[in-house]
């Protein structure tokens, strides 16, 4: 009769699991002044500005995936064909249900939203489960914020040309974003 392993046993025995979640991970100049933004809005909203390694627009949310099919993802991130673009993040906002104060653009741009659905498509036809409500981009500058009495206007344009799929852990400082791989995107679709 084969005997039923310990607790610590079955931890280590048990297939490594990823969080993880495809984004747009923005360069050096975007980044600082999502920043620099959130250090303003902090000054009024209190709250805990993101750190600046891990400011992201999330694409889609996967969540856990044993580390034995982050192979899977790739090759559904491999068939994505897109086109790079450019948009504003132009409005700053406060979710009051869960206190936080975002950054987005007014308007959509119809790549992004093909991008997004390219990348559901592609996870949905491999099989894996992911948040599906309807996309809203934004960029969590601050959690834990009161609502703000001005939320002024960003006005910060972000070429995009690429997007990543991001593991995001736990680490000593909270949650920190690990880059796994990147796609660029072309202007000559396939």
């Amino acid at each position: 009769m084969a005997r039923a392993g310990t607790a610590q046993e079955q931890r280590l025995t048990a297939p490594r699991t990823a969080r993880v979640f495809f984004a747009l991970w923005p360069d050096d100049r975007v980044r600082d002044a999502l920043h620099f933004h959130a250090q303003e809005l902090h000054c009024s909203c209190g709250g805990r500005a993101m750190r600046r390694e891990n400011l992201h627009l999330t694409l889609v949310f996967i969540g856990d995936v044993a580390a034995g099919r982050l192979d899977d993802l790739t090759s559904v991130a491999d068939a994505i064909s897109a086109a790079p673009f450019e948009f504003v993040l132009d409005q700053t906002g406060y979710w009051r249900h869960n206190r936080i104060v975002w950054a987005s653009p007014l308007t959509v741009p119809e790549p992004l939203r093909a991008l997004v659905t390219g990348i559901e498509g592609g996870l949905k036809q491999a099989g894996f489960e992911f948040d599906q409500r309807p996309y809203a981009p934004h960029i969590t500058l601050l959690r834990d914020a009161r609502a703000p009495a001005i939320l002024s206007p960003l006005g910060l344009d972000w070429p995009v040309r690429d997007f990543v799929l991001v593991e995001s852990a736990r680490g000593a400082r909270g949650a920190e974003y690990r880059v796994l791989a990147r796609w660029p995107l072309h202007a000559d679709q396939r």
